[in-house]
């Protein structure tokens, strides 16, 4: 039995990728189930497979040009195939994340369309409570341990 106060916040899964060809694949299986608006915050060291992660969701919902990494531009923003809009972002080179990100209307991005950001980490205050996180861990050569919670899930006890 619950305490009244007690709320699971969350539902994660855990996926192993040996390639990746893997990654991309479950990635592209993830974007199937997004719905806008949505943001999917991607966590991961440098080459955890970020990018790789955000090209397959954009090439899921119909992006058809390249996807590269905002390293510098910080948002790229993508036409999709529904009529719906995929911003990506990368956090990566701000200097005050927070105070950067919300001088760029971040998150006002937040309820226009699926959101993908990169190094999620470094404005993990301002991100929203109901999103998904995606964390990518090397596991290996050429292996990755990703973890995925669906944040928008929550059950409490009535």
């Amino acid at each position: 039995m619950w305490a009244q106060s007690d709320t699971i916040v969350g539902m994660s899964v855990t996926f192993y990728s040996d390639s990746p060809e893997t990654t991309r694949s479950w990635a592209i299986q993830l974007a199937a189930r997004l719905q806008a608006p949505v943001v999917v915050a991607l966590y991961g060291d440098l080459g955890a497979g970020k990018t790789l992660v955000a090209q397959a969701i954009a090439a899921a919902l119909g992006v058809t040009g390249p996807v590269t990494s905002p390293t510098f531009t910080l948002i790229n923003e993508y036409d999709l195939s529904d009529g719906g809009i995929l911003f990506h972002v990368d956090c990566y080179r701000l200097q005050n994340p927070e105070a950067e990100a919300v001088a760029l209307g971040l998150t006002e991005l937040f309820d226009q369309g699926v959101v993908l950001i990169e190094w999620a980490d470094r404005i993990a205050s301002l991100l929203p409570d109901d999103r998904i996180d995606v964390v990518l861990q090397d596991a290996g050569p050429g292996h990755r341990r990703i973890e995925m919670t669906d944040r928008r899930f929550v059950m409490r006890e009535t």
